[in-house]
């Protein structure tokens, strides 16, 4: 049975739409020219942080996150960002009496901000920064395996990412949701993997309560 499920961040619970907008104003690229370089980097299975590099050659994003916020336009996010459903999911989850936690590839910023928005939502927050360990490594999945107080076999990895989030979680003994919103789900749904790995797979976080009480059985 499912105990706990874990939430990705950013197309999970945070629609990046306006942080990837300030992206491209940053890089002074037109936002849609950004939008179409972004979707085909990631249609051709590269890693997103190569759209930076179309438009400035060695572009270095750790580098530039601490210039945007030296000038005054850190990466950020807030309760505007959050998905319509994000709230009632939550509370629908935490009434089924399940353990819930955030765990995402995030920086000590975005930690900070997530602990602002969601402590008295969910029990853990943990972030790639925090932990050392980005995904898809095994080893950040090792560690939510590690934090959270069930076997992997019940927890559910809620994700937007089949490459990120449903594959790695799967292979660390986890149940999965996969989230039909955000560039990657949109254009990875159909896919092989999309269609056959995930235990569920969503338009809605809302669906979550509902699916999991009949994944667990009248008995639990």
């Amino acid at each position: 049975m499912i105990r706990a499920v874990v939430f990705d961040v950013g197309e999970c619970l945070v629609d990046e739409t306006r942080e990837y907008g300030t992206w491209a104003d940053w890089l002074q690229v037109p936002r849609h020219t950004f939008a179409a370089m972004f979707g085909a980097v990631i249609a051709q299975g590269r890693d997103y942080r190569e759209t930076f590099q179309a438009f400035r050659p060695g572009f270095d994003l750790y580098a530039e996150r601490e210039a945007r916020a030296a000038a005054g336009r850190p990466e950020t996010f807030g309760e505007e960002d959050l998905y319509p459903e994000v709230r009632d999911s939550l509370k629908a989850l935490r009434a089924d009496g399940l353990w819930l936690g955030i765990a995402g590839n995030q920086t000590v910023r975005a930690g900070t901000i997530l602990r602002e928005l969601f402590t008295q939502d969910v029990d853990l927050i943990g972030t790639s920064d925090d932990w050392g360990a980005s995904k898809p490594d095994p080893s950040f999945f090792h560690r939510v395996a590690e934090v959270v107080p069930a076997e992997p076999g019940e927890i559910l990895y809620v994700g937007d990412r089949v490459d990120n989030d449903v594959r790695p979680a799967v292979e660390a003994g986890m149940q999965t949701a996969l989230v039909h919103r955000g560039p990657w789900a949109t254009i990875q749904w159909d896919s092989k993997e999309a269609r056959r790995l995930p235990t569920f797979r969503i338009e809605s976080l809302l669906e979550l309560s509902p699916l999991i009480a009949r994944f667990n059985g009248p008995a639990h």
